[in-house]
């Protein structure tokens, strides 16, 4: 059972975002959210062998694997039919992990893995340089989440493409090849194309043109096709600013100058918390923008099970996603509250705060599990 703590600000009467003490495998059946949650991130314990300020890392691998297991079993209910869930990991347990994860996800739903470089700096100390963790990505259904998804925003090197040389009144425009690989091709594909000068243009060895003659022709009368300034070039089709799609698919090689790394993010958490221990292996807040810019829309619901400190509500919060939070370590008071309020009054500059010029707002509820045995039946739900 869930008890209410606190209401923040104290003038909301309910707030749609939670905040939750207690162990993730308690608190996730009792929510009422199947198929209602759009991302699921998760930071789990590595099971590395470290003991760290918080919490200890060296289970036995068998007793990871079931309790890992336990928890995913109670996630993948909640994902919505076009969500994901994206986990973080390292070389510790990778391999097992992708193994369970298929268990209990499918395999077929698994969409891929991302390489993330979560530190900059070399380390000598040991046989190979450790620079990079892993983040696996599965979906509840993988054709509806390649088509909700999101595109990352289109470089600025992409946009420089578009020009128009020609001073065409369709605007800018950049030009694409317009012949193909000639695996299915057929007969109506292999022809001459005469340019504007009366140069003569075949297909490459081994390529053909990608429209019939009938269609080229058409294409080439429409000003739809580009020979070049001086009218000799080979024939290339142009790609009007106006009808492009201005965004990219995401790479699956996050570079930390991209997403942030371990030390930046540790930095803007000793900023918070300056009189305090520091979380050691904090998420940086731009590495889970990026997530949530691929798999959510402003208004959708994200939930992590094993909140740390705070990183994923927090974000979520600045970028106006509803969320779910669960820890069940004493730091979500001394951590995770305070952190959030600090969104909420705009006193929190670093992350991704001046990227989306974050000015506060918003509220929270930071509920308690309560066994039932502990409480009387009258208590909050």
């Amino acid at each position: 059972m869930l008890k209410k703590v606190i209401e923040y600000p104290e003038a909301v009467e309910k707030s749609e975002n939670l905040i939750i003490k207690g162990n993730n495998k308690d608190v996730l059946p009792l929510l009422d959210m199947e198929k209602r949650i759009k991302c699921i991130y998760i930071d789990p314990p590595y099971n590395n062998g470290e003991k760290y300020e918080h919490y200890h890392d060296n289970k036995t691998h068998d007793i990871w694997l079931t309790d890992i297991k336990e928890t995913l079993l109670k996630l993948e209910p909640l994902l919505s039919d076009d969500g994901s869930i994206w986990i973080s990991i390292d070389d510790s347990e990778l391999h097992y992990l992708k193994v369970l994860a298929d268990e209990v996800f499918g395999r077929k739903n698994f969409i891929n893995t991302i390489i993330w470089q979560h530190r900059t700096t070399r380390e000598n100390r040991k046989a190979f340089s450790n620079n990079h963790e892993y983040i696996l990505v599965y979906a509840k259904n993988p054709k509806k989440f390649t088509l909700s998804r999101n595109l990352l925003p289109a470089t600025q090197e992409m946009k420089d493409r578009y020009k128009n040389p020609d001073n065409d009144k369709r605007g800018k425009w950049q030009s694409v090849s317009v012949n193909v690989q000639n695996g299915h091709a057929v007969k109506s594909q292999y022809y001459e194309i005469v340019s504007p000068t009366g140069k003569i243009h075949n297909p490459p060895k081994g390529r053909c043109w990608a429209y019939n003659e009938k269609r080229m022709l058409e294409e080439i009368k429409l000003n739809n096709i580009w020979f070049g300034l001086d009218g000799n070039g080979v024939p290339r089709k142009k790609k009007f600013l106006k009808d492009s799609v201005m965004g990219v698919a995401s790479e699956t090689l996050w570079m930390g100058e991209d997403v942030g790394t371990t030390k930046q993010s540790k930095k803007h958490i000793l900023k918070l918390f300056p009189n305090q221990s520091i979380f050691e292996t904090p998420k940086p807040e731009e590495l889970i923008k990026r997530i949530f810019d691929i798999a959510t829309n402003e208004g959708d619901t994200v939930l992590d099970a094993y909140l740390g400190s705070g990183t994923t509500i927090a974000v979520a919060h600045k970028m106006n996603r509803k969320y779910i939070g669960i820890e069940s370590g004493n730091h979500i008071s001394e951590y995770v509250i305070e952190r959030v309020k600090q969104v909420i009054n705009n006193t929190d500059d670093g992350g991704i705060t001046k990227i989306l010029n974050w000015k506060g707002g918003g509220s929270f509820s930071f509920l308690e599990y309560k066994s039932p045995h502990q409480i009387p039946h009258n208590i909050f739900i």
